[in-house]
Formats: structure tokens, C-alpha cells, sequence
């Protein structure tokens, strides 16, 4: 039975068991019936180039990179980047794989197997050219390809089949399949694998370009960082657990008052009482939690936390300066859509070239044929490959048409909290822009909590807290009992400057009686306060400060004086207006113009009240306390004050200090405050005191300072001052004392330092009742004797003058313990000085020659007194 084997230039006869084709056994025997040594010859060249293939097969593989090779290289190392890869990155990179392991798997496939198979055409067309191979196709053509030579062996059943003897060398045939694989195979289905590879590593390039890129990887890398830092910070989670724990207990505050406001007669107190009690009870055991969890935040991991905050804020303000991130990210989004669009058009375009069986003209003089049809072994696995690519980069394209969208239709250069501020309950969290606003995008795609955990980081409110914390950790008690001392007003103080909190362990010392807190930001004063039991004084000197209700309710009724120092008016906290036991508020700070207090009616202890500022009037509020106000000073920095008609309502003021006020005169309200006992007008511009003698009104003023002007002269209707104890006139420009003055019976303390007195009237006898007297720094040549008759003198100062002896009455001054006379022309001191009893050695102020003059009996008398 004949057996006809039909070939086709596109496909490969089949193995018969043996390992070789039919095709192959039939040129074998031709070679061996026409030439032995032909044949052997040309299985020799065969085995030769089987070798050859394996051989490169074998180089290629060694050499060929493995696929996660490629991954490495073309995207970032660092895992955490990933919370800036949204799903559509992740899914297109995912994509790029597959595209390059096809491109791996058609490269292998150039590599490993053979290209290209070639035949003679003998049929030519009429006009001389070379028929396509088309006809190769149709099996009623390929019948006349073949001649059939039947030998007949043992079986008559078996035929061998020859083909048609072209008459070619083997090298004939490997030179027209390496000539027609490179003049006739389209350059498409040649190079598609190469392509495939080339595409998806720019396409992998292109994805982590950013990521690389030095302008951008610092930003990321460090975004990153911190990211996770603050994500798995202890500090977040007690943060955020605090704020919720706040406002758990308000809704809790405001549900019993709501069911105190629907509680109808018909329910009565006693019903009522242990269901309010049984809240408490629940909202305190509640609220102890998650201050026992927070106590677990040791000192180490404050710290960390704090340089988080630092870094946080130092990263903000490099990034939100720029957008080159969203620049950057733009540009690699609309290149890979480019590459997209361009490799789906050629693409399409050019598959269809790759052809299974393709027609070779080849130089007729090498082989004795003009036309070779050859078989593309690869094409058909080729254009699956193609087309499945195609999808593939389909796909990508709209993933990345996808991002494009998203980029330009929602605003990623700004970034609102008001969502965490809502949940989270933080209020401060401020909102970002720019490349910081564009990453927060990012993140969210990834997972919107860690915006949440990261926007702690942003809040003011959050550092305060964590400031409190690493206070309490570093302020102990022990450390805050060593800094204790006793003030001018002889209470025990605590003294904190310059701290970024206040400590909370300062409310476990309950010896403190006055507080004194200086450059201190951020101050609140928490309930624990109710433990200082003996505080009476609080000193806030540019501290803002703020209470909370059980501390209001403690100061309100314990505290006795405040001291606020404060920028601008606004400052002065409301709360100060409810302090009803205050007795002495002293205000000091930028008052400019009018200070516009509220009323001061709830003060009803107050007694003592002093301004310091720019003011040009006494605020209004001051008459609120009229009628308990006794000590009213107001420091006025040299500016003027014009306006005096509050002065006039307060009958019962006592004491009145007008320092730096500006004024050329006394003012007319002073003499309408009948009460009034001493009276300061120090540092002003005074150059005459006519007006004095309408202080006799005053009938109960023992004290009158005018120091620190540029009075001339005293009027001599001083001496209708009776009552007057104290006269401080010094660091003026007095020349001469009026007799008159000495008719103050009741003078005890008089300073007349600082001025260009050149004599003492003799009337200063008079002044019996006199103690101190102070005649330093003027122009004294000599004394007069009625002066030592003044025997109650306990302090002369005499020095700096021009003093030339020294009367022996002075012994006459029995009571006298400080005596000043250095600075004068004295020659030698009198012995009679030894006569003043109390006067110690240590207490004479003269030279040193005027010492050694002293007879060493009197010296050792005064030494050991």
C-alpha cells in the first residue's frame, strides 16, 4: 500500500519513533544511493551543528539574567515604599512582570531553537518572476512536489517514500536559511522578544523612576521613615486614646444633664441620687484605665516621641515649599501612557507580519535556484505571544490613563484634616499642601489610618501633652522641694523659669505657699492644685495660663495675691475676675492707651492694686473696688497719665504710688483722698510743689516721697504738714531747706540725698522725733550743733560732702547705729564718738587713715560693743 507524506514549507513532518523525520530518512537515502561519502559527510555536518546549537544553548543560559534580577533593578528596594504605591501601581507592576516574562520567554525561544527552514521554488510566473509560496498551502499542488521511488523489501506492505532531489550540499542549505532569515523574516518577528523586554523595563523604570530620582528619594525615603516611626509610636496610641477618653466623659457630662433636664417632680432625690452616683463611680473607674495604660510610656520613649514631633515639624516645612514630588509623579504617569500609546499602535500595526512561511529571493549562481519558500518556525507561537502582549500592555495603559484621571481630578496639592479632627477629637491638626499634602494622598491609598497615627504628630495639642510628660519624668519632687526659698513677703516659693510645661509633680508639695512661674508657654493648671492646702500667692510672669474648673473653684477661695505679666491686654484671663479672696492683683505688661478691664465686683477682698504699663488714664474698672481698695500704684514707663477723675472716688485708698507718670504737678484728685496716708510721685517730671500746702487735706498723710524729679526748692507751707513722718526728697536739685520744714514734729525718716544743699537751717533741732536722715551726695561744708540735739537719730549719712570737722556732740547721739562720713575732708574723727553706744566699728563708714587715727582704746570699745 503506497503511503504519500504531504509537507508544507510552514510545517515539520513528525517523528516516527526513531528520532528522525521522514523528510530526513528520505535525504538520507539519496545520499547513500547516489554518494556513500556524500552521505557521511553530511552526517557529520549534521551532528556538527547539533553540537554547535547545544553548545550556544548551553552559553546563553549561564549568561541569560534571571527574572528577579530584572525586578530588583528596575524597582525600589526598600519595602516600606509600599505605603506610597496605591493599588493601581501595585497591579501595573504586577503587569510589567508578565510583560517581561514574555519577553524572557521569547527571547529564550530565539536563543534555543532553530530560526528558519528553507526550499527551492522551481515554479516561476510567466513575466520571470518567482511564484509565491502560497501554493505550498494546498494540497493539490503539493502532490506534483514529489516523486515516489517504491522498493519493495521483505513486506510488500512498506514504502519508502524519497522527495524530490534538488541536488544541494547541506552548507547550501544552512547558508540560504541564515541569508533568508535575515533578507526575507520581517524585522518584527525577528526582534517582538527583544522589544517585549526593552518596553517593560522602561515601563518598570519609568514606575519607580521617583523613587530614585535624587531630588525626590530624600523626600520619600524620609516621609517613610518618619511615617512609620509615628504609625508605631507608643506616644499615638495613648494620644489618641486620651482625646477619645476626654470625650467619652463629655458626652458623659452632657447625657446626665440631659437626664437631670427630663427628670419630671414625680422623681425624687432620693431615686435620682444613686443613678448620678453610679455614673460618677463608672466614668472614674473608666477614665483610671487609660491613664494606668499611659503610664507605661517610660522616659526613653517620651524622648523618642518628642525628636519625632522636632523632625516632623522640620520635614514640613522643607516639603511644603514645592511640589516637585506631584511633578515628578505626573511625568512618569504620562510617559509610561505615551509608551502605552505607542506600543499599542505599531503594535497592531505590525503582528500581522509575522508570517508563517515567507518567499527568499536568493543570488541564483550560489544554489542554481532564484527563489527559496521557507518555513518561520516561531511565527505562529510569536503571534500568540504578540497579541497576548498586546492585552497585557492594554491593560497597563488603562491603569495608567486610570492614575492620570485620578491626578488631575481630585486637589492633591491640599490636604484637610477635618475628618481626623472629627474622629480623633484633636482640633489644632493644621491642614498641609504642596509635595507633604500629595504624599498623605499616597498613604491613604495604601491605608487612610496612618494619616490618622501621623496627623498626632501635627498637633500642638498632642505636643503639649507629651512636653507634660517628659516634665513629670524630669522635674521629680525631690528636685522641685531643692529649689524652694523664702521671698520678700517671707512665704515659702517655688520658682520655675523657662519651662516648656509645668510639671505635674509640682502639686504633690504641699509646703508651697507662692508659685512663680516665668517664660512658662502652655500653662494648665489642673484640679490636683487642691492639693497645695498652704498656696496663697501665684506669680505668672509671661506664662498664659489657663484653670480648670476644680482648680478655679480651689484659687477662688484660697488665693490671696496674683501677679500676671502678659504681652497685650487680651491676655489677662478671664478667670482672674472670679477670685473672690484675692486681696493684691499686680498687673504688668504692654498696657498702651486705655486698659479696658471687666468689672472687678467679684473681687470683694481686694485691697491692694498696681499697674504697670503705657497708660494715659486709671482704667474705670478701678472704681468697681472703691470701696475697699487701700494701695493703688501705677507704673507708667514715662508715659503721661492726664486723666485722674477715678482717683477721686476712692475714699478709702491709703496708699498711692504714681511712678514714671509724667507728671509736672501734683494732681488736684489727690487732695480729695481724706484717707489717704502715703503718697509716691517718684520719677517724674515735678520742678516745683506750690501745690503742697492742699495736701493739709490730707489729714492722716504720714509719708510723702517726691524722689527722682527736678524740684528746686520746697515751699515753706510745708510745715503745714504735721502729721508727716516720712519726706523722701532726694535725687533733686534742692538748694536750700526751708526752716519751716523742721516744724513737722513728727518727722522720723528724711532723705535729702542727691541734691546741692550747701547748709543746715539751725531749726533741725526740732525735729526730736527724728531717726534717719540722709544728707549724702550734696555740697555740706559744715553742721550745725542743734543737729546732734536730735538724740533719737539712729542712721546719718553725711558722706560724700564737703564736711571739714567733725562736732564732739556727736557723742550726744546715744542711740545712733550706722554713721556715714566717708567722701568728706575730715582729718581726724572726734573721741567723743565713742560716746554713741550702739554705734559698732563695723558701722562707721570713713576712710581707713581716719580708722588708724582713732585712739585704740575707742576702737576696742566700739569693736566690742
Amino acid at each position: 500500500m503506497t503511503r504519500r507524506v504531504s509537507m508544507s514549507a510552514g510545517l515539520r513532518p513528525p517523528d516516527d519513533g526513531d528520532g528522525q523525520s521522514p523528510n530526513r530518512r528520505t535525504r538520507q537515502s539519496l545520499f547513500s544511493a547516489s554518494n556513500p561519502r556524500r552521505c557521511e559527510r553530511a552526517r557529520a555536518c549534521a551532528e556538527k551543528r547539533t553540537r554547535r546549537t547545544e553548545s550556544v544553548f548551553l552559553c546563553e543560559g549561564v549568561k541569560m539574567i534571571p527574572v528577579n534580577e530584572f525586578r530588583n533593578i528596575t524597582s525600589e528596594q526598600n519595602p516600606q515604599f509600599r505605603v506610597l504605591k496605591p493599588w493601581w501601581d501595585v497591579l501595573s507592576e504586577y503587569l510589567g512582570i508578565a510583560m517581561l516574562m514574555i519577553g524572557v520567554f521569547g527571547c529564550t525561544l530565539q536563543l534555543t531553537q532553530d530560526k528558519i527552514s528553507c526550499l527551492p521554488n522551481r515554479f516561476m510566473d510567466l513575466s520571470g518572476g518567482d511564484r509565491d509560496c502560497s501554493h505550498l498551502r494546498q494540497d493539490g499542488e503539493n502532490e506534483s512536489l514529489w516523486e515516489f521511488a517504491i522498493t519493495k523489501h521483505l513486506s510488500p506492505s512498506v514504502v519508502e517514500v524519497f522527495g524530490r532531489k534538488n541536488g544541494l550540499d547541506i552548507h547550501q542549505y544552512e547558508f540560504v536559511n541564515h541569508f533568508c532569515y535575515e533578507q526575507a523574516v520581517h524585522w518584527y518577528g525577528k526582534y517582538f522578544p527583544y522589544l517585549v523586554v526593552i518596553h517593560s523595563m522602561i515601563f518598570m523604570v519609568a514606575s519607580s523612576f521617583w523613587f530614585k530620582f535624587p531630588g525626590t528619594s530624600s523626600k520619600i525615603e524620609l516621609f517613610v521613615i518618619i511615617l512609620g516611626k509615628c504609625f508605631d509610636s507608643p506616644w499615638t496610641t495613648r494620644a489618641i486614646s486620651e482625646v477619645y477618653e476626654e470625650r467619652r466623659e463629655e458626652r458623659m457630662v452632657i447625657w446626665r444633664k440631659n437626664t437631670m433636664n427630663k427628670s419630671t417632680a414625680e422623681r425624687d432625690d432620693d431615686a435620682a441620687s444613686p443613678i448620678l452616683s453610679s455614673i460618677k463611680s463608672g466614668s472614674d473607674q473608666k477614665s483610671a484605665e487609660p491613664q494606668t495604660a499611659a503610664s507605661l510610656l517610660d522616659k526613653k520613649e517620651g524622648e523618642q516621641a518628642k525628636a519625632l514631633f522636632e523632625k516632623v515639624k522640620k520635614f514640613r516645612t522643607h516639603v511644603e515649599e514645592a511640589d516637585l514630588l506631584y511633578f515628578m509623579y505626573v511625568l512618569q504617569t504620562a510617559l509610561k501612557v505615551f509608551k502605552f500609546a505607542l506600543i499599542t499602535v505599531y503594535s497592531i500595526v505590525l503582528v500581522p507580519n509575522i508570517q508563517i512561511v515567507v518567499m527568499c529571493s536568493v543570488p541564483p549562481d550560489l544554489t542554481g535556484f532564484a527563489a527559496f519558500c521557507c518555513n518561520y518556525n516561531k511565527a505562529h507561537l510569536f503571534s500568540k505571544l504578540a497579541y497576548c502582549y498586546i492585552c497585557f500592555v492594554g491593560a497597563y495603559g488603562a491603569l495608567c490613563i486610570y492614575s492620570l484621571y485620578w491626578l488631575f481630578h481630585r486637589p492633591l496639592k491640599e490636604y484637610s484634616f477635618e475628618a481626623v479632627r472629627l474622629e480623633t477629637g484633636i482640633s489644632d491638626i493644621p491642614d498641609v499642601k504642596n509635595d507633604f499634602a500629595f504624599l498623605l494622598h499616597l498613604s491613604d491609598q495604601y491605608d487612610a489610618l496612618y494619616s490618622k497615627r501621623f496627623a498626632v504628630f501635627l498637633s500642638e495639642v498632642s505636643e503639649g501633652r507629651l512636653r507634660q510628660l517628659n516634665l513629670n519624668h524630669e522635674w521629680t519632687s525631690d528636685k522641685l522641694r531643692a529649689r524652694l526659698a523664702r521671698n520678700a513677703a517671707e512665704r515659702t516659693e517655688l520658682h520655675l523659669f523657662m519651662l516648656p510645661g509645668l510639671p505635674d509633680t509640682v502639686f504633690e508639695i504641699s509646703e508651697v505657699e507662692s508659685l512663680k512661674l516665668e517664660m512658662i508657654s502652655n500653662v494648665t493648671i489642673p484640679g490636683t492644685v487642691t492639693q497645695l492646702t498652704d498656696l496663697q500667692e501665684l506669680a505668672l510672669i509671661h506664662s498664659p495660663a489657663k484653670l480648670q474648673l476644680a482648680a478655679l473653684n480651689h484659687l477662688r477661695e484660697s488665693l490671696k495675691v496674683l501677679r500676671l505679666a502678659f504681652e497685650s491686654p487680651d491676655q489677662v484671663p478671664l478667670w482672674m475676675y472670679t477670685l473672690q479672696s484675692l486681696e493684691e492683683l499686680h498687673l504688668s505688661g504692654s498696657l498702651s492707651g486705655e486698659l479696658s478691664l471687666d468689672t472687678l465686683r467679684e473681687l470683694k477682698n481686694l485691697r491692694v492694686l498696681t499697674l504697670r504699663g503705657k497708660l494715659t488714664k486709671i482704667p474705670p474698672a478701678v472704681v468697681d473696688v472703691s470701696g475697699r481698695l487701700l494701695r493703688l500704684c501705677v507704673h507708667n514707663e514715662g508715659t503721661r497719665l492726664q486723666v485722674f477723675s477715678s482717683l477721686k472716688k476712692l475714699v478709702n485708698l491709703a496708699v498711692l504710688e504714681l511712678t514714671g507718670c509724667g507728671l509736672e504737678r501734683i494732681p488736684s484728685a489727690v487732695f480729695s483722698l481724706s484717707h489717704l496716708q502715703e503718697l509716691d510721685l517718684r520719677e517724674n517730671r515735678l520742678t516745683t510743689v506750690e501745690e503742697i500746702l492742699s495736701l493739709q487735706h490730707c489729714r492722716r498723710l504720714t509719708a510723702l516721697k517726691l524722689w527722682h524729679n527736678d524740684i528746686s526748692y520746697i515751699p515753706e507751707h510745708i510745715g503745714k504738714l504735721r502729721a508727716l513722718e516720712t519726706l523722701d526728697v532726694s535725687w533733686n536739685k534742692i538748694r536750700r531747706l526751708p526752716p519751716r520744714l523742721c516744724y513737722c514734729t513728727k518727722l522720723r525718716h528724711l532723705d535729702l540725698s542727691h541734691n546741692q544743699l550747701t547748709s543746715l537751717p539751725s531749726e533741725i533741732g526740732i525735729l526730736q522725733c527724728l531717726q534717719f536722715l540722709s544728707l549724702a551726695y550734696n555740697s555740706l561744708e559744715s553742721l550745725p550743733d542743734e543737729l546732734f540735739s536730735c538724740k533719737r537719730l539712729k542712721v546719718l549719712a553725711l558722706g560724700n560732702n564737703s564736711v571739714s570737722t567733725l562736732s564732739p556732740r556727736v557723742g550726744n547721739l546715744a542711740q545712733l547705729v550706722r554713721l556715714e562720713l566717708k567722701g568728706n575732708r575730715l582729718e581726724s574723727l572726734p573721741a567723743e564718738i565713742a560716746d554713741c553706744l550702739f554705734l559698732k566699728l563695723a558701722a562707721l563708714i570713713v576712710e581707713d587713715s581716719l580708722m588708724d587715727l582713732l585712739p585704740p582704746d575707742v576702737k576696742d570699745r566700739m569693736k566690742h560693743r
